[in-house]
């Protein structure tokens, strides 16, 4: 997993509540278990049209949010089925930051092991962010997981909250088994050891 570096950009402005997982990734979708490849197909009935053809007035679709790394939602984002290929999908398209006023705890945790950092603010807070994004390609907004801060185009700041686990996990690019390799040397001393001790087992 890729470290999460300070993210700065266009956000994409999506006000919707309830975006659930197969609003994000549909279920047609989910017969890989690669991690890569799905980004495509990001929203696909929101973005597509029957022959496939985009649907202009999607906000991924128009040509200043088309490379967006932060999108501002509305509430409850990644409710529904406990899908990890919607973080996986949004990850793949480039997505690096999602802001709600709420998300599903499965999904907020999904997105954590994927290298995404969902922010949790209220609706004052999100209300502002919200109009920012919503100036289109000449608002960049800026996320700086180190200081957990979000700074406006007009330069107003936002101060969030992040466990401080998951945040170094993303700070280092750590998921599950990036965690399980930075005590390789541990793990194998205990097995030498316990091989040593116990040779029957």
């Amino acid at each position: 997993m890729d470290k999460f570096q300070k993210v700065t950009g266009v956000a994409a402005p999506m006000p919707l509540i309830n975006i659930d997982t197969d609003m994000i990734i549909p279920k047609l979708f989910l017969k890989t278990i690669k991690r890569s490849g799905l980004g495509v197909n990001l929203f696909d009935d929101m973005r597509y049209n029957l022959d496939r053809s985009e649907k202009p007035d999607f906000v991924l679709n128009k040509p200043a949010y088309r490379k967006s790394e932060i999108i501002v939602a509305g509430d409850n984002f990644g409710c529904g089925s406990s899908r990890e290929h919607a973080p996986w999908a949004l990850a793949d398209f480039g997505i690096k930051c999602v802001i709600s006023t709420s998300f599903a705890d499965i999904f907020f945790g999904n997105c954590f092991k994927n290298g995404i950092l969902p922010i949790v603010l209220d609706q004052a807070q999100v209300d502002v962010l919200m109009k920012d994004a919503e100036k289109g390609e000449n608002a960049r907004m800026s996320i700086d997981l180190e200081a957990q801060e979000i700074t406006t185009s007009d330069g107003d700041v936002i101060s969030f909250n992040v466990d401080a686990f998951k945040k170094h996990c993303l700070l280092e690019g750590l998921d599950d088994i990036g965690l399980t390799l930075v005590k390789k040397q541990s793990i194998s001393a205990f097995e030498e050891t316990s091989a040593q001790a116990r040779p029957w087992v």
